[in-house]
């Protein structure tokens, strides 16, 4: 008999699961004590074996220390029939592993994974398909099972996410479920049970893979911009959330799937109809949901998972990031920062409770929500009214797309309500802000307040016209680096529009940002701005660097790392921090500079995670995983370096 070593779960995972994509690759299972459902042994063969809940005399290799080759589905496998039995009450004899396919008279090559029979022990009724976390398909594998098989539903998984689907035989697939039925439940129990807002969970949500499933089941055929309607549903789940959490009883749900489609759609649409008229100016009135009952019943389903409000921000912004289309993305510059790098511009910035804040390329509200955050935790006593009283205020924000525009609005309800000085305009052509469309009179009229006073009436009175300098404390953004300015009624208004008294031809459109940057702020008023590294080391760059001394103090220059801004974007940047000046200018001051050497992503884009010994993700105190980045140490240096320099904003 060969030596045993009992139950080496954790070591034979951390061989497994190592390189997945998600550390382990079993988010399914969180809250689950897998050293404890699990039984594995490694004995002398240099092998790891499981064993089979369902029939534990039988192990099955899962990892050959020899080939280094692990089994990731069979430790899956087994995970789901333990959820099957503990959390779904299924009884042993109900479930089978391994069960042949049948297609007529002829037994399939293929077989299931696992299978949950009706109480009769025979009539297949629930299909379980596993694979590996790399495995991102197999959906239509599985609708051929539930076809062949006659079961009305069936769950695919790869560990880290799965998908349910409902197939009512003999109707051809249709639907999708919220989840599995309990082995006392029957499908109507589950679809007519009463959800309440806190049995869905928000920590460690995946809005972008709930948001990836609905197109795979359903959106990409469906003759609809896929934005716009998920951002309706998006819209209308953000005002279930808000009424069930303040004014309905047990804190009931309406934004679910019912039995029956009609009902579902009718609750839905209803439910984005009042949220237009609590948040106006994101959609107009008569404005429905496009999809039809049934694709709408399928969507449902995924997206009642998610619970939004309480949710990490920087989830919900990827999820908008993978929904805005490439012509509002590369195409005109515009990517989304990452959440570490705003992190890092507004802990060094600091924004005081009484300061503006102002962003004139809002894109997603990132800076804005994390200026919000921080002026919450570090001058408002961790109090979320005092933030919302300061959102309402004191946040600002500008950009030229609808979509984003949107993005930034439904993001800001989430954070605490920031939507009261958010307006869609060409932050570089005041011109385009004139006209009598009402959300134009508006956007003027509270812009005006926020204008610098120049000391005599007929300069006010110029500035009320060319809405040309203003009055904020502090100014956070990544404006778009695509693109040339041509137009010489635009150049005509700035002192990069013109060279040796001359009008230009053309110019990058960042550059004309930083110089509009410059005139939002008020002297002493500061700034982060991320630009491309050629403005700070190119030789042809050096008049914008004289122009920079010139109007402000440079605070500090830091060099991102070249994976921050993949997939879209491989360009060299820095985040440059600059003060205005507010009296004479300084000849001689030292500068902070840093270059970052880990940049919280790979060279493919995806977010990097710092690992714990044993090989799994680093989770903080709220539940997130660790990204593995230095721009926290880099903050932490600044600030020390201002303390010491006797800035006056620290």
């Amino acid at each position: 008999m060969p030596t045993v070593k009992p139950n080496k779960v954790k070591e034979a995972i951390a061989k497994i699961f190592h390189n997945s994509l998600d550390g382990f690759g079993l988010k399914e299972f969180e809250g689950i004590a897998i050293d404890e459902a699990l039984y594995i042994v490694n004995r002398n063969d240099g092998k790891y074996y499981i064993q089979d809940l369902l029939a534990p005399d039988q192990y099955r290799v899962v990892y050959d220390n020899q080939k280094q080759k692990g089994h990731p589905e069979e430790i899956i496998r087994q995970l789901w029939v333990h959820k099957l039995r503990a959390g779904y009450q299924y009884p042993a004899d109900r479930l089978a592993i391994e069960k042949s396919i049948h297609f007529g008279r002829e037994i399939h090559a293929k077989k299931a994974d696992i299978v949950v029979h009706k109480p009769d022990q025979i009539t297949p009724y629930i299909i379980v398909e596993v694979k590996s976390p790399k495995e991102a398909k197999g959906i239509e594998q599985l609708k051929s099972y539930l076809n062949s098989e006659g079961a009305e539903i069936g769950l695919w998984s790869n560990g880290n996410k799965h998908i349910i689907l409902y197939r009512p035989y003999p109707k051809e697939f249709d639907d999708t479920l919220p989840d599995l039925p309990k082995a006392d439940q029957t499908v109507d129990d589950l679809l007519e049970a009463k959800k309440t807002l806190f049995e869905y969970t928000s920590a460690k949500m995946d809005l972008r893979e709930i948001i990836k499933n609905m197109e795979e089941l359903v959106l990409a055929n469906s003759g609809v911009d896929v934005f716009t309607e998920v951002f309706k549903l998006i819209y209308a789940k953000l005002f279930d959330e808000v009424e069930a959490r303040l004014h309905r009883p047990d804190n009931e749900v309406q934004f679910r799937k019912y039995k029956d489609t009609a009902r579902t759609y009718q609750a839905i649409n209803n439910l984005f109809k009042q949220a237009i008229k609590k948040w106006p100016s994101t959609f107009y009135e008569q404005e429905n949901v496009n999809l039809s009952p049934e694709h709408l019943s399928i969507v449902v389903g995924e997206l009642e998972k998610a619970r939004l409000f309480g949710s990490d921000l920087s989830i919900i912004d990827e999820a908008f990031e993978y929904l805005i289309p490439e012509v509002a993305k590369g195409k005109k510059g515009q990517y989304f920062t990452p959440r570490h790098v705003i992190s890092m511009a507004v802990k060094m910035l600091d924004p005081k409770r009484d300061e503006y804040v102002i962003d004139p390329a809002t894109g997603s509200g990132g800076f804005l929500i994390s200026a919000m955050y921080w002026a919450r935790d570090q001058h408002c006593k961790s109090s979320d009214e005092a933030m919302r009283e300061y959102a309402k205020e004191r946040v600002w924000g500008i950009d030229f797309a609808e979509e984003i525009s949107k993005v930034s609005r439904a993001l800001m309800l989430i954070a605490g309500d920031g939507r009261s000085h958010l307006f869609k305009l060409n932050s570089l052509d005041p011109r385009e802000w004139q006209g009598e469309d009402a959300q134009l009179l508006d956007a003027r009229s509270k812009l005006q307040t926020r204008l610098l006073d120049m000391g005599n009436a007929a300069d006010n009175t110029e500035n009320r016209r060319t809405f040309h300098y203003f009055n904020f404390n502090v100014l956070l953004t990544n404006p778009p680096f695509a693109g040339e300015v041509k137009d010489p009624g635009l150049l005509r208004q700035y002192n990069f529009g013109k060279k040796n008294g001359r009008l230009v031809n053309k110019i990058e459109r960042h550059i004309l940002f930083i110089e509009r940057c410059l005139d939002l702020l008020r002297p002493g008023g500061r700034m982060a701005i991320v630009l491309p590294q050629g403005i700070l080391n190119n030789t042809n760059a050096e008049y914008i660097r004289e122009y920079l001394f010139e109007r402000a103090r440079i605070l500090a220059v830091i060099g991102l790392h070249q994976n921050t801004f993949r997939p879209h974007a491989g360009v060299k940047t820095s985040v440059l921090f600059l003060q205005k000046w507010a009296g004479e200018p300084l000849k001689d001051y030292p500068i902070f500079m840093a270059v970052s050497k880990k940049g919280g992503k790979n060279n493919s884009g995806d977010y990097v995670y710092k690992k714990m010994p044993d090989g799994s993700n680093m989770y903080d105190g709220k539940g997130r995983k660790v990204l593995d980045h230095d721009l926290d140490e880099i903050a932490e240096g600044f600030r020390e370096f201002a303390r010491r320099e006797k800035l006056n904003f620290v």
